[in-house]
């Protein structure tokens, strides 16, 4: 399993258009993807239990992968690391 914490940047935090595009990104991956947040975990392929995370802007997420193997695991928290440090692609 790989593991990675990361801060929630974007002025609108964890909002629908940005929750999809990290549960689309997470669906890719055959394994399974969870994020977690305020003392709550919620599978990253599926939108109601990530929106339900109402993860704002400065929260503190640990996104963690478990499939076959560790590069893959890692491939998947890399790409979704680049998603949420780059605001889901947000102007702001």
């Amino acid at each position: 399993m790989v593991e990675k914490e990361l801060t929630i940047i974007n002025k609108l935090g964890l909002h629908v258009r940005a929750a999809s595009q990290l549960v689309k990104m997470a669906s890719d991956f055959d394994g399974e993807v969870t994020i977690a947040c305020n003392g709550q975990s919620a599978d990253a392929q599926s939108i109601m239990e990530v929106l339900m995370l109402a993860a704002t802007i400065d929260t503190e997420v640990v996104l963690s992968a478990s499939g076959d193997s560790e590069e893959e695991e890692q491939e998947i928290i890399d790409s979704l690391s680049v998603l949420i440090n780059n605001r889901f692609n947000e102007q702001e």
